[in-house]
C-alpha cells in the first residue's frame, strides 16, 4: 500500500506541477516579449529576446502617463474598497442580527443579483449615470462599483457573522455600549479574516478592471492603468512591444500584494464556514 500511494502521490504532483505550468505560459509570453522589439516580437514571440529592449518601460512610462494611471487606479480601488466594506458589513449584520421576512427577502435579491451579466445592464446603467451626473468622474465610477461588489461582499460577510457569537455583543450592550459601538468596536474587530479576504478580491477585481472604466470615463487624464494600456492598440496598428511592458508594469503592483495577502483568503472563507 505504501508504494501504491508514493506512485498515486507522484503522479498528482507531476500533474499539479504541469498544470502550474500551463497557467505560468502566459507570463512568460508577457514578459519575454516586453523586452523585445515590434519586429522580434512578430518574427518569434516564443523565443528569447535578441537584444534586449529596456527603453520598452522608459517609452511605455512616458506615453501611458504611468504615474497619473497609477494614481487614478489606486484612488478607485481604495474608495471603492472601503465604501464596499463599510456598507456590506453594516447591511450584513443586520440581517444576521435581526433575521426575518425582510432582511430574508433582501440576502435573497442580493444573492440573486450576482448572476446577472453585466453586459445585459451596460446601456441602462450608462442612461442612469448620465442622468444622476456622474459620468467621467472617478468618485462616480467608485459608485458604480459600490452597485456591483456589494452583493458579494454581504454574501461573505453574512456568513462570517454567523460565527460569532452573540453572547460577545450582549456583554457590550449589559456595559452600556451603543448599536453601533457594538459593531464597530466588538464585532468589526472580529471580521478582520474576512475584511481582508474581501479587499483582496476586491482589489484583484477593480484594478484589473476595464469595461466599466471604458464606460464612464473619456477624459484622457482620468484613465486607469488598463485603459491607459488599451491605448496602444489602435483601429490599424497594435504596438505589442510597448503594449505588453505597459501590462507588466500595472500588473506589478497588483502581483506584489496578491502574494503578500494570499494566505488570508482560505483563512477567511474557511473560518466563515465554521457554522451557521
Amino acid at each position: 500500500m505504501t508504494r501504491s500511494y508514493s506512485v498515486q502521490r507522484l503522479g498528482l504532483d507531476v500533474l499539479g506541477l504541469a498544470i502550474a505550468l500551463v497557467f505560468l505560459v502566459p507570463f512568460y509570453f508577457v514578459g519575454v516579449n516586453s523586452l523585445k522589439s515590434f519586429g522580434d516580437v512578430l518574427a518569434n514571440p516564443a523565443g528569447w529576446p535578441e537584444a534586449v529592449q529596456w527603453g520598452n518601460y522608459s517609452r511605455v512610462w512616458e506615453i501611458m502617463r504611468f504615474p497619473s494611471a497609477f494614481a487614478n487606479s489606486l484612488l478607485i480601488t481604495v474608495g471603492s474598497n472601503l465604501g464596499l466594506i463599510v456598507i456590506s458589513s453594516m447591511a450584513a449584520y443586520r440581517m444576521v442580527r435581526h433575521p426575518g421576512r425582510i432582511n430574508n427577502t433582501l440576502l435573497l435579491l442580493f444573492v440573486a443579483a450576482m448572476v446577472i451579466p453585466f453586459q445585459s445592464i451596460m446601456i441602462p446603467l450608462v442612461r442612469v449615470a448620465s442622468t444622476l451626473g456622474i459620468m467621467n468622474s472617478l468618485w462616480g465610477l467608485g459608485i458604480a462599483y459600490f452597485g456591483f461588489g456589494v452583493s458579494l461582499n454581504l454574501f461573505l460577510y453574512h456568513g462570517f457573522i454567523k460565527s460569532i457569537p452573540r453572547e460577545i455583543e450582549e456583554s457590550a450592550v449589559v456595559d452600556g455600549c451603543s448599536p453601533y459601538g457594538v459593531f464597530w468596536r466588538i464585532v468589526f474587530p472580529l471580521l478582520k479574516p474576512m475584511t481582508v479576504t474581501i479587499v483582496l478580491l476586491n482589489s484583484l477585481w477593480i484594478w484589473n478592471d476595464f469595461l466599466l472604466p471604458l464606460l464612464f470615463l473619456y477624459d484622457p487624464g482620468l484613465r486607469t492603468i488598463p485603459l491607459a494600456t488599451y491605448s496602444f492598440f489602435g483601429q490599424y496598428t497594435k504596438q505589442w512591444d510597448l503594449a505588453l511592458a505597459g501590462l507588466v508594469l500595472g500588473v506589478v503592483p497588483i502581483v506584489l500584494f496578491f502574494l503578500a495577502m494570499q494566505r488570508h483568503i482560505i483563512a477567511g472563507i474557511t473560518a466563515g464556514s465554521v457554522k451557521g
